[in-house]
């Protein structure tokens, strides 16, 4: 437990934790100050001003970053026949019906993302106490129950990432490692705080985007300046 005091407490030398810095700055700060000897992962957590009680607040939907996450997301699909085979050709690891159903409820959960065409839906209905709490269950609003499902496959492979709205208006991802590069970094944030800008609910009055802080798995939080990010 030490070390890791010492590392943290390396990590926030000479920062100020009230300072909000420019966004180039803040990607910087997080590269340089990563010292574990694993990859690290990237995380934004962006406080918004929204009550998630209400319905219309309850944020929740898919981002597709186009530099990715880093992070080899394991696919599974609820098809049957040529959709099948199409969710096979565009890099499903699992793709089943019954069969899948089967080893599912067995516990034998061993993706991060869940596809299913239309078709299936009344297979993959009987698995909700088992994928809903691990927020694996197909949703038709999140694109993941949909007949095209090589696209959605593709979608999951390629660095798409799924956000919800916490109880405190808190949104937050992994969106990359710090041996990206500080445009791939930035190319990415600012994407995840465009597509959470334009799900702002309509009935919110004032300001949208309250706070915007960025994190390593082991390494410092840095806040960023709001300047520029309409809200």
């Amino acid at each position: 437990m030490a070390k890791i005091g010492k590392r943290l407490k390396k990590a926030y030398e000479n920062l100020d934790a009230m300072t909000a810095y420019s966004l180039d700055e803040a990607v910087k700060i997080i590269k340089t100050r990563a010292a574990a000897k694993f990859d690290e992962t990237v995380e934004i957590a962006l406080n918004l001003n929204i009550d998630t009680r209400k319905a219309d607040q309850s944020l929740r939907g898919m981002i597709q970053l186009p530099n990715g996450t880093g992070k080899t997301l394991r696919v599974a699909v609820f098809a049957k026949d040529e959709k099948a085979k199409e969710a096979l050709a565009a890099g499903a690891d699992f793709v089943g019906a019954d069969d899948l159903a089967e080893k599912i409820q067995k516990g034998e959960i061993t993706f991060d993302r869940c596809i299913a065409t239309p078709d299936m839906m009344l297979v993959v209905g009987k698995l909700g106490k088992v994928l809903g709490p691990k927020g694996l269950m197909p949703n038709p609003k999140l694109g993941t129950v949909t007949p095209n499902v090589a696209e959605a496959v593709k979608a999951a492979k390629g660095g798409q990432i799924e956000y919800r709205a916490e109880k405190a208006g808190i949104v937050h991802g992994g969106i990359g490692k710090v041996s990206f590069s500080e445009k791939a970094l930035v190319e990415n944030i600012q994407m995840f705080i465009d597509v959470i800008n334009k799900a702002r609910p309509s009935g919110i009055k004032g300001s949208y985007l309250k706070k915007i802080s960025l994190s390593s798995t082991m390494g410092p939080s840095v806040r960023v300046d709001l300047t520029g990010f309409s809200n």
